[in-house]
């Protein structure tokens, strides 16, 4: 009961400060909604910037070459989420079941990445039919996944070439990899032949 009269008097001053300040309730609001519109128009420009940032992203050759194997990974995660791939995430690690990058495409079409850094470029161990067969085996089955991607530095070796032609798997080797990453063009662009879209969508 003390409580409850303690809170009736609380009440009670408010109600009667407020009559005798009727002008602040107005006031307060006024304040709340202009500040939630400068915070709304601040969010709108730093997405904006962003957005001109991740369109900007350019990677030559070179640098890539240059880079630990993590951070090939996280590279191209980054021109997946350029290329529209909010949710583009790096999962390469322990128990990756062969995947390194997934996204979601504006179309609706998941994609499953496994990179292989050569620091050699051209002139490293070409990708061979071993580290497809493993894609293969999970990209669709485990990672739910509408296309299967395999993405180098360097090279594939001709029987790879001719797996990944029979099981619908995509390589982009060094030359794909320079025109995607040094240009503005999405990797489906790129690659040509990708499953039709999950959902329409303004780009469809």
């Amino acid at each position: 009961m003390v409580v409850a009269a303690v809170g009736l008097w609380v009440l009670g001053g408010i109600l009667n400060w407020l009559a005798d300040h009727f002008w602040a309730v107005p006031s307060a609001l006024a304040v709340l909604v202009a500040g939630g519109v400068l915070w709304q128009r601040h969010r709108i420009r730093l997405n904006r910037q962003r957005r001109t940032r991740e369109s900007a992203l350019r990677y030559p050759l070179a640098r890539l070459d240059q880079l630990h194997h993590r951070d090939f990974e996280y590279a191209i995660r980054d021109l997946m989420i350029r290329d529209g791939c909010e949710d583009a995430v790096q999962v390469g690690g322990a128990g990756d079941n062969g995947a390194d990058v997934k996204a979601t495409d504006p179309y609706g079409r998941r994609w499953v990445i496994q990179c292989k850094h050569r620091r050699d470029g051209l002139a490293g161990a070409a990708v061979g039919t071993p580290d497809l067969q493993v894609l293969n085996g999970t990209g669709r089955p485990v990672h739910k996944g509408d296309v299967i991607v395999l993405v180098t530095n360097g090279r594939f070796s001709a029987p790879a070439v001719e797996f990944a032609k029979t099981q619908r798997l995509h390589l982009v080797d060094r030359r794909t990899l320079g025109a995607w990453a040094g240009g503005s063009r999405p990797l489906w662009e790129l690659l040509g032949v990708v499953p039709p879209p999950r959902r329409p969508s303004s780009l469809s």
